[in-house]
């Protein structure tokens, strides 16, 4: 990747990110990928690709999958939680190896890069700057919902030279807008806010035995020092809003070029632990069908929306990781354009590098961190024109 050579002396301070990313001089691959006006991308929770396809619990999304164009080959690339949705927006774990909160606004806080921690070390998250090493990717993994009895498996990937940033620095930096959507969101903000019911949290001093429906661990925009510090308006917590800002926007068609979408950990599958959610969606299957009722409203919400019916647009809907430790990484992955061809599968191997790579492609930007890797695959046949 043409960044590693630059990544020692690179410095973030300022939104101008062209040092940060590879370029890729063969045209035709960002031809592969047409110009894309807005993606939505709405990320779901902790379920192998079986568990839903097939699955009567989830009759609205099985409905849905050949209508569209489906992948049967998408893979999240380790575990837990956090570190696919921080891969997903910005080619890298960044070292970051467990779900914990971000150390909020800690300046004195080493940036994650420089010293790869483990859960044990690490109560809270450095807010990530800078530049360093990720951390690897081990081929077995026995700590998070891993054990050394029932271990989780992924694809290996060793350390890499990784800059600090996410998509919505190039976004910013090229002109362009973005959102992080996040159900129950209180409504004074994301700021210091790691769970919350949409009302109260931490910042209020919440009671105890609070509905952790709001996760911060699904907000991965939050962990960056940029965006926490907010020196560009753009670029900054204020991006992250709840569903009733996503509706309002839907409904006008005032929305921005690239929306993450996360429902709250009841709708977005996750519940498996009533103990860690808190919510009462900890049985398998009614997380399923919750998450699939969820769906079934977003989706249609997006299409019949103003913005849909101009330009060139896509929805994507895609799993984290499966989070179950005798099944492979693999998660269901489905992408509607408003300008292709419907109703293909592909079994080409793609992974969150990839959805990243493929996005960056659309809106004519350079590949970021590990987007930029040379046998990760843009998803061109799914989001093809023709």
């Amino acid at each position: 990747m043409n960044f590693r050579k630059a990544a020692a002396c690179l410095s973030i301070a300022a939104l101008t990110v062209s040092q940060a990313v590879a370029k890729d001089h063969d045209d035709d691959k960002h031809r592969s990928i047409p110009h894309l006006d807005h993606v939505f991308i709405i990320m779901m929770e902790n379920h192998y690709v079986g568990q839903i396809i097939g699955n009567p619990n989830a009759p609205y999304f099985n409905h849905y999958v050949p209508t569209v164009n489906y992948s049967n080959n998408y893979f999240g690339v380790g575990h837990p939680s956090l570190t696919n949705y921080l891969e997903t927006v910005g080619g890298s774990n960044f070292g970051i190896q467990n779900d914990n909160p971000p150390d909020w606004h800690n300046t004195n806080c080493v940036s994650t890069l420089a010293v790869p921690v483990d859960e044990s070390s690490a109560p809270v998250s450095c807010p990530i700057s800078g530049a360093g090493m990720d951390a690897a990717t081990p081929a077995v993994d026995t700590t998070n919902e891993g054990t050394p009895t029932e271990p989780v498996y992924n694809d290996p990937l060793p350390a890499a030279p990784t800059v600090g940033i996410t998509i919505a620095n190039q976004l910013v930096e090229h002109g362009l807008t973005w959102k992080s959507y996040q159900e129950n969101l209180p409504p004074y903000g994301a700021d210091r806010v790691n769970y919350s019911d949409g009302l109260i949290s931490e910042v209020t001093q919440s009671e105890p035995g609070m509905p952790k429906l709001y996760a911060v661990k699904h907000n991965p925009f939050a962990y960056f020092a940029d965006v926490e510090e907010g020196r560009h308006h753009d670029l900054s917590l204020k991006q992250m809003v709840d569903f009733h800002v996503l509706f309002a926007d839907l409904k006008t068609g005032d929305v921005p070029n690239y929306a993450f979408i996360a429902p709250n950990q009841c709708h977005d599958q996750h519940g498996r632990g009533s103990s860690e959610v808190g919510t009462g969606c900890s049985v398998d299957q009614n997380a399923i069908a919750q998450g699939d009722a969820a769906l079934s409203v977003l989706i249609p919400a997006i299409k019949n929306s103003p913005a849909w019916r101009h330009g060139n647009n896509a929805i994507v809907v895609v799993w984290d990781e499966n989070d179950y430790s005798s099944f492979p990484n693999q998660v269901p992955f489905t992408v509607e354009t408003n300008y292709g061809p419907l109703g293909k599968t592909s079994n080409v191997k793609y992974n969150h590098f990839s959805l990243l790579k493929t996005v960056e492609a659309g809106f004519g930007l350079d590949y970021l961190n590990h987007a930029a890797d040379s046998n990760v695959r843009l998803i061109s046949d799914l989001f093809a024109a023709h």
